[in-house]
């Protein structure tokens, strides 16, 4: 079944990269994250790369933290590619900016991640 405006699609690259596409807010979130659960299952670093969402709202956003927090929980790695504009605006205005930058990939970390900082 081809994906529509409103659907989101977690895909597996390979190495614990992952692509996330399509619309995330309160209609897909919640599918991604038990997909995300399994797949990032056994993984010791995650790096998701968002370039192909198109929209977000503060469902994207509550969804960001929420894999934050599963990966301290599991000890788990994880970083975040190409963060949405919607998602960093939000991020910022609700002072949790820096949850995301402290977690955004750079091209030359991979395949290697930095530490999911403790919690304050």
């Amino acid at each position: 079944m081809p994906l529509t405006e409103t659907d989101a699609k977690l895909e597996s690259l390979g190495g614990g990269r992952f692509r996330i596409s399509g619309v995330l807010d309160a209609t897909t979130v919640t599918g991604l994250l038990k997909q995300s659960v399994a797949s990032f299952e056994g993984q010791a670093h995650v790096d998701v790369d968002l370039k192909a969402v198109s929209e977000s709202d503060s469902s994207g956003l509550a969804l960001l933290i929420e894999w934050l927090r599963l990966a301290r929980i599991a000890k788990r790695q994880i970083h975040f590619e190409n963060v949405p504009a919607q998602i960093e605006a939000l991020a910022r205005i609700s002072e949790v900016e820096d949850l995301l930058s402290n977690n955004r990939a750079e091209p030359s970390e991979h395949p290697v991640a930095a530490p999911v900082p403790a919690a304050k």
